[in-house]
């Protein structure tokens, strides 16, 4: 696929980001279709997983903070305390030092897009985000969002999304994805903060 035929639509062009399309090979016992292109007949030899995905024009981004949380760029050495959030935020995965550390030795890595969430007070780390950057599609991409358990229901995943989308200057859009079944609800936040699209997903693996 070609760079302009993407950006024209990139939520429904590909599942996802175009940089990422470059360099991943489909498994041949996978199958990845959107929903126009979708029938229950795949059902019959493939269980599916359903994804969206969502794109923000990066045009009225709510940048006003929170009482009693501060925003700060994460450091490499901030790694290990990243792990320890995103896994406590998960019953059914868990992430390593090295996979994190993974994202720093890609094309699309941006320092200033790895922030953290502290609570003033207590400089207790409550939440954390990862973005990337492609250069090339001048893409911003929402990799995780993350807030510990007992700090949800205070906008702080609304805060750690809009600060990101806030950094990603040289960016002509955002675009993030997940899982439609996930009991976070994700979906219901990026939309606070402004992200737009019907474009769904079908991942499916062969029974």
């Amino acid at each position: 696929m070609k760079i302009n035929e993407y950006v024209a639509n990139p939520c429904a062009s590909l599942s996802i980001p175009y940089w990422k399309n470059k360099i991943i090979t489909i498994p041949t016992y996978m199958k990845i279709v959107h929903h126009c292109d979708f029938s229950e007949e795949f059902l019959h030899d493939y269980k599916d997983e359903k994804y969206f995905r969502l794109i923000h024009d990066l045009n009225h981004i709510d940048d006003k903070m929170i009482d009693g949380f501060s925003v700060k760029t994460a450091e490499l050495t901030d790694i290990p305390l990243i792990v320890e959030i995103i896994n406590k935020c998960y019953t059914d995965l868990s992430v390593s030092y090295e996979q994190i550390l993974s994202y720093t030795k890609t094309k699309v890595y941006d320092s200033n897009l790895w922030i953290l969430v502290y609570e003033t007070q207590t400089d207790n780390i409550v939440g954390c985000g990862i973005a990337d950057f492609d250069r090339e599609v001048r893409e911003g991409i929402l990799e995780w969002i993350q807030v510990l358990p007992e700090y949800r229901g205070r906008k702080i995943g609304q805060l750690i999304v809009n600060q990101l989308l806030c950094r990603m200057k040289n960016a002509d859009f955002a675009t993030v994805s997940g899982k439609i079944d996930n009991q976070t609800n994700p979906e219901k936040l990026y939309r606070k903060c402004g992200f737009t699209g019907n474009d769904i997903w079908h991942i499916l693996n062969k029974k």
